[in-house]
């Protein structure tokens, strides 16, 4: 038995049974914001890392081949941008001061609260990139002297939120040009943002993708300039 649960392809097969089986469930739910298939999965997988008494360094081992196809599936992100250039271009402005009054934004609201809790100064360098990619987060928090592992958490938490919450919250705010809510998802969500965008609409994803791209140039350059300074 022990054999079998160290096998790596158990637990990728496992690993993509489970999160098959939870957007199953986020598709009947007609995308529940309760319903995202990695809220779903997550905790069905940590029970059976639990109940087979599996190391997560196992498990992490075991996965690794789909940490590396993430990367083309990021390269991937670059087509339907490239397909929306014109209005890239057209929109360069308000994109630009979108984009910086969400960076902004993210990283003053998450180290404002808290800071105002007395949260120690490890864990506002750890919650700072919260919007960004977590290869971007993890890299700033350790050169503000965060804690990287904690700051990796936080992006995961941020984006999961961010794609619960971002349709139900921009049709609250009745803002229907695809284009703007794409990019306030990417800016404010990552990844989670840019996928759940493209299950609304392509241009949504489209622009969520630009969003997620540029907010990460954009956050680890005003963080890493607050380094220098302090």
């Amino acid at each position: 038995m022990s054999d079998l649960i160290a096998t790596p392809l158990l637990w990728l097969a496992v690993t993509l049974v489970v999160f098959e089986a939870a957007d199953t469930l986020s598709r009947r739910s007609r995308r529940h914001p309760l319903c995202h298939p990695v809220l779903l999965a997550t905790p069905v997988l940590i029970g059976v890392l639990l109940a087979t008494k599996t190391p997560y360094a196992t498990y992490a081992e075991a996965t690794q081949v789909l940490g590396f196809l993430l990367g083309p599936a990021v390269v991937g992100l670059a087509v339907p941008i490239w397909a929306q250039r014109a209005t890239i271009r057209r929109l360069a402005k308000p994109l630009t001061c979108a984009l910086l009054a969400g960076a902004v934004t993210a990283i003053v609201s998450a180290v404002g609260i808290v800071w105002l809790f007395g949260a120690p100064a490890e864990i506002m360098a750890s919650i700072a990139p919260r919007a960004t990619t977590t290869p971007v987060g993890m890299a700033v928090a350790s050169q503000l002297g965060g804690i990287p592992a904690l700051a990796a958490v936080i992006v995961l938490m941020s984006g999961v939120f961010g794609a619960m919450t971002a349709t139900p919250l921009l049709n609250l705010l009745k803002i229907r040009d695809w284009r703007a809510r794409g990019f306030a998802v990417g800016v404010s969500a990552h990844g989670f943002g840019a996928a759940r965008a493209f299950q609304v609409d392509q241009t949504a994803g489209a622009f969520a993708s630009l969003g997620m791209a540029l907010n990460a140039v954009a956050t680890a350059t005003i963080l890493s300039i607050v380094a220098s300074l302090i």
